[in-house]
């Protein structure tokens, strides 16, 4: 879109005297597969572009979208949006100069577009065989392939104006293993900023021999026992802890409705000395990041936690110019059919100094938990309760039978606050996180981290009535 028709249309958004507008305009492609039961049940692809038109007035918000793109129609949907702010006095729009014209992707990534239909049925059916061949028990096997090749030009007000392109791909893998009317699942994926090879660079297949692996190694579990106990969460798990019980509690637009358990405590100590957190959307490859976000901020690594200390809150533009600072990078959107409002993108606790075998050893009993599963968090007191989807008995200082059934229910400040051990290793999972009906893509990370004590939800048991303790 020439600059020309985005300072015309930026002209209209202000002419009821707006203080700020901007213009958010996205063409994407898209495509998919799906495959159960040993055969593709679905397949589509789509192209879908259009604009939206954002004014802001003191505290008023306009947003206007449209996925016509004639004339008539952008010049239409910028009246609106002016004509809601309702003011007299015009505002002047700055001729647009062009901050950044880059291209995520490397120059030798392979496009969505460039891999042929045949290929992506071929590596959906490679996986689902995969799979299958880890044994007899594996009842139920589903694969899901997902890519998307997106442009994207923003321009504001105030001069600003940038232009991207990325591709995102992700895949899924959930297995069911069945045996004497027990039933157990398993789950892996991969996902990032990449093009096509990142599969081979993620293990595909492998990623499905292990997820048929842990259901069937699940079908062995026993009943998890309940109580408070010491947990340690491996890296293997991923981030899921430090983005539902701690991340949306730093998103300032939370922050500013008073949902937030960390509301007016920048500075204070919220977490272990041992904890730092950082949201860093520029790392390589990773499934949250983005070279800017979806009001044209160049993306950074943001410290929220520092050695225990609250230090920051993620912003976009409208919160930061509440709070008098500045953007975080953090203003992101679904679509050009969504309004941007602060999200996390790469969110993780820094790496410590323990390795994770020396953490294990060095607790007498304990919940060593492999891989979470979904849950619920309650942003404005921090209460959290998670399902757990592999773990593991620690007794004595040894990894010794795995569990099936357990839930985490905690206070997510209290759990950072207990954080005794921190490892030296880090390990990703991919997610989509919804907040206001919108939902984007998101990595979450931790090292191996030792909590000292949480509530853990199982099977309460008995002494001597033969199951193990």
């Amino acid at each position: 879109m020439e600059a020309a028709v985005l300072e015309r249309l930026l002209d209209l958004a202000l002419q009821k005297g707006g203080d700020y507008a901007d213009i958010y305009v996205e063409y994407k492609k898209n495509s998919g597969i799906w495959l159960e039961e040993d055969r593709v049940e679905k397949i589509h692809s789509g192209v879908e572009s259009g604009l939206g038109i954002r004014v802001i007035k003191a505290r008023q918000t306009a947003y206007v979208y449209t996925s016509d793109l004639s004339p008539g129609a952008l010049e239409n949907a910028a009246r609106t949006a002016s004509q809601a702010i309702n003011r007299s006095a015009a505002s002047r729009v700055i001729p647009l100069a062009v901050t950044a014209v880059k291209s995520s992707p490397p120059l030798d990534s392979l496009a969505p577009h460039q891999v042929p239909w045949s290929h992506k049925m071929e590596q959906v059916l490679a996986a689902n065989q995969a799979a299958r061949a880890v044994g007899p028990a594996i009842r139920q096997v589903s694969v899901a392939l997902a890519d998307l090749e997106k442009q994207v030009v923003f321009a504001n007000s105030l001069g600003e104006r940038v232009e991207d392109s990325f591709n995102r791909i992700r895949g899924m893998i959930n297995v069911i293993a069945g045996r004497n009317g027990l039933l157990q699942t398993g789950y892996e994926s991969v996902g990032g900023v990449s093009g096509w090879e990142l599969l081979d660079e993620q293990h595909w297949e492998e990623r499905a021999r292990k997820a048929a692996q842990l259901a069937i190694n699940m079908l062995s579990a026993q009943p998890a026992p309940a109580g408070r106990m010491p947990v340690i969460l491996s890296a293997q798990a991923g981030g899921t802890m430090v983005h539902e019980a701690c991340g949306h509690g730093l998103e300032a637009d939370l922050v500013h409705k008073g949902l937030s358990v960390y509301k007016g405590k920048i500075g204070q100590t919220v977490a272990s000395p041992l904890v730092t957190v950082i949201d860093d959307a520029t790392l390589p490859q990773r499934y949250g990041s983005y070279v800017f976000d979806d009001e044209g901020t160049a993306a950074q690594a943001t410290g929220l936690i520092e050695n225990g200390r609250l230090v920051n809150y993620l912003y976009d533009r409208m919160t930061a110019a509440h709070d008098k600072t500045g953007s975080t990078g953090n203003g992101r959107r679904e679509s050009y059919q969504h309004k941007p409002i602060p999200r996390m993108s790469n969110t993780f606790i820094a790496p410590g100094k323990d390795h994770p075998q020396e953490i294990i050893s060095s607790t007498d009993r304990g919940l060593l938990v492999l891989k979470m599963g979904g849950g619920q968090v309650n942003t404005i007191n921090g209460d959290f309760i998670f399902e757990v989807s592999e773990a593991y008995m620690v007794e004595a200082g040894q990894v010794t039978y795995p569990v099936r059934g357990a839930t985490l229910t905690g206070n997510g400040p209290k759990a950072l606050q207990d954080v005794d051990r921190v490892g030296c290793d880090l390990g990703f999972a991919i997610g989509v996180c919804g907040k206001d009906g919108q939902g984007v893509p998101v990595s979450d990370a931790q090292p191996t981290i030792r909590i000292k004590e949480l509530t853990v939800g199982g099977t309460l048991v008995k002494p001597g009535s033969g199951a193990r303790r």
